[in-house]
């Protein structure tokens, strides 16, 4: 037994001198696996017992157990130390200063494009319209022919187009969502189509790329009177009760007759400004009663139907009611500008 004590002695010196430096958690759970593990300097001593005679095994089974009980103790104590030391660095790491100025979020705000959808399908759904989403991606006879455009009709170089090869192209006005809903629906029709149109233009007041809304009414008995009170109602609930408007004559090929629709200016009450040019009206969108043609072409009979169809820009709408002059900034996305539209 006496030849044993340097190593319980020795053991003891090397835990404390251990502890003594402060380690850490990684460093703590290994050296206290390798002394009171299984298999460890402490739990090896006991093995080494069977060595020794029967009469010292008690005193030296008594001076191991002590020497585990001292050992897990400071172990234990040490683990307590380090976690308590960790968790006030986590603290202070994490540290709030609630005296600080609080981190807000910027309320975002409407593109002035949808606000306008938003509004005109709200006053045409109070008057009984339904909402129909075309395709974009058209073929030459939705997008010309069934709307009295042949090939060779003039009409057709008003409207420049993006072809995409064969008999695909990019709409260039939401009226061909027209002949998909009259070839499968039977009159009464009554349908608004807002979407994005595509033409090759690009300045200040035109993009290659824009959106446009079209109206659509058939059924029995419908006249240009029909049009014009329907029209004088979506003037007033955009432009502010007080605007009139008025119906001047003019060509489109899916229309006849066909008429250009002004207002009264509402910045200057048709006094004449800047915005109305002098002249005291603004030009907003274009209609007319539907071509015979294109309702034959729609396999409906224009003996027993009449209809009336309007489309309007929905970026010169959003530019005349908000005073934008530029149609660039609705594509843009500068923050700067949108911020200043809410709902």
């Amino acid at each position: 037994m006496e030849e044993m004590k340097p190593d319980i002695a020795g053991i003891k010196a090397a835990v404390a001198l251990l502890l003594e430096t402060e380690p850490s958690v990684e460093e703590l759970r290994a050296a206290k696996l390798k002394y009171l593990g299984k298999g460890g300097e402490i739990p090896s001593l006991m093995k080494r017992m069977k060595d020794l005679p029967a009469d010292e095994r008690p005193a030296f089974g008594k001076e191991v157990n002590e020497l585990r009980g001292w050992a897990e103790e400071r172990f234990s104590a040490a683990e307590k130390k380090v976690k308590a030391a960790e968790m006030q660095a986590r603290y202070e790491r994490e540290r709030i200063d609630v005296t600080l100025p609080g981190k807000t979020r910027k309320k975002g705000a409407y593109h002035p494009g949808t606000l306008i959808v938003d509004e005109l399908v709200s006053v045409f759904a109070g008057m009984g319209f339904e909402i129909y989403e075309g395709r974009e991606i058209e073929t030459d006879y939705y997008n010309f022919t069934a709307l009295n455009t042949p090939k060779d009709h003039p009409a057709r170089d008003m409207q420049d187009t993006f072809y995409l090869g064969g008999d695909f192209l990019l709409r260039t006005q939401t009226s061909a969502g027209q002949v998909h809903v009259m070839e499968n629906k039977k009159p009464p029709i009554k349908i608004l189509s807002p979407g994005k149109v595509y033409r090759p233009d690009d300045d200040a007041t035109h993009s290659p790329m824009f959106s446009q809304m079209e109206g659509l009414v058939v059924d029995k008995g419908i006249t240009l009177c029909d049009l014009k009170g329907m029209l004088d109602e979506f003037a007033k609930k955009v432009f502010g009760s007080g605007v009139k408007t008025r119906l001047r004559p003019s060509f489109f090929p899916f229309t006849e007759p066909s008429v250009e629709v002004d207002v009264s200016c509402f910045e200057c009450g048709g006094k004449g400004c800047k915005l109305c040019k002098g002249t005291g009206w603004i030009e907003v969108l274009g209609a007319g009663m539907v071509n015979r043609a294109v309702l034959e072409n729609c396999g409906i009979d224009p003996d027993e139907y009449t209809g009336f169809a309007f489309g309007m820009g929905i970026e010169r709408i959003a530019m005349l009611k908000y005073g934008i002059n530029n149609m660039k900034l609705l594509f843009e996305g500068d923050v700067r500008f949108l911020k200043q539209f809410r709902a």
